[in-house]
């Protein structure tokens, strides 16, 4: 296996883990609305039309639910379907298919068929999208018992947690965060995967402990550096999968450093940030805190089209700053 390190786009990642599965497994094949000859919403799936041609590359009709019935029916007789949504929000209009076939088919069935299922959907906030196409959804899915649910952070992570997903024989839903598709970082070249149910220690720290998801991740990094100059040592816990969550991992930091922040963008009320603090007050690591569990999630408001209030529905470097100086502190 190659493994030679050079810089990708998110994009770049996610297309060309895309194109070897494809190159792998003549079993894989695309799905989505505007997705061939347009390159996707997000120009992800580029020119992979012209590569592997139109029928392996399937624009559909502008209907989430019979797309996403027919990505069903393609995985449960044999096939790999990657089903591309243009906007993680429409997911409300396959949510039959999703929720009621692909994570209970297995099930229901006695475990005669798997449902090898990968769906992409472009999540969150930031391009002015406004309420109806810029939401974080992945609490909804990840709390349908049967559905794998991931959010990766890095170009490294969208490569290769969707390689992994491929692999899977469950149906797996890939939230990928619209503002980091044009960021760039470190990709090995060839085939590797990164474990599925699995987070990442992104910064060591002993001070506090801040999980976050997707683009929150990169928002905790710099909130670490700023504390660091102040003396606070915050240790950054990348989650990567919300179904399966690594209690390990994070149960583990919170005995280390005694005090914990959940950051996320989906809405604070339910949200994974709801999940991780009740792990962890089911857990020994409750008697570990020195201080409240802080959860920064977004606001009880759909995200506005307007770009300050935009910035203000969801949370921001400096609300990372404050949590983590008042626990530290001992100010709540």
């Amino acid at each position: 296996m190659d493994t030679t390190i050079r810089e990708l786009s998110y994009a770049q990642a996610i297309q060309e883990a895309m194109a070897i599965a494809m190159e792998r497994d003549e079993r894989v094949f695309l799905m989505g609305e505007d997705i061939g000859v347009y390159g996707g919403a997000f120009q992800v799936t580029g020119d992979l039309v012209h590569r592997f041609g139109e029928d392996r590359v399937m624009d559909t009709p502008i209907s989430e639910l019979g797309g996403a019935g027919v990505a069903v029916g393609a995985a449960v007789t044999g096939m790999r379907p990657i089903f591309e949504f243009q906007f993680s929000d429409f997911a409300a209009l396959a949510m039959e298919q999703i929720v009621n076939q692909a994570a209970k088919m297995r099930y229901m069935l006695g475990g005669a068929v798997s449902v090898p299922l990968v769906m992409r959907f472009p999540a969150g906030s930031g391009t002015g999208a406004a309420a109806q196409h810029s939401q974080s959804i992945e609490a909804w899915l990840g709390h349908v018992p049967g559905l794998k649910v991931v959010q990766p952070a890095t170009p490294h992570d969208a490569k290769g947690l969707l390689l992994a997903a491929l692999e899977d024989p469950d149906p797996v839903m890939i939230f990928e965060h619209k503002l980091l598709y044009k960021m760039k970082g470190p990709v090995p070249e060839g085939y590797y995967t990164t474990p599925i149910g699995k987070a990442e220690i992104r910064r060591e720290g002993k001070d506090v402990t801040i999980v976050a998801t997707a683009i929150m991740v990169h928002k905790a990094l710099e909130a670490a550096e700023t504390l660091a100059s102040e003396g606070i040592d915050a240790e950054v816990i990348d989650l990567r999968t919300i179904r399966p969550m690594d209690r390990e991992t994070v149960i583990a930091s919170v005995k280390k450093t005694s005090r914990l922040i959940c950051v996320y963008e989906g809405v604070k009320t339910l949200g994974v940030g709801a999940e991780v603090s009740a792990m962890i007050a089911e857990s020994d690591a409750f008697d570990f805190l020195d201080a409240p569990i802080i959860r920064l999630g977004g606001a009880e408001t759909p995200i506005p089209y307007n770009p300050e209030l935009e910035k203000a529905a969801v949370p921001q470097v400096p609300d990372i700053l404050k949590s983590a100086r008042d626990l530290v502190n001992g100010v709540r």
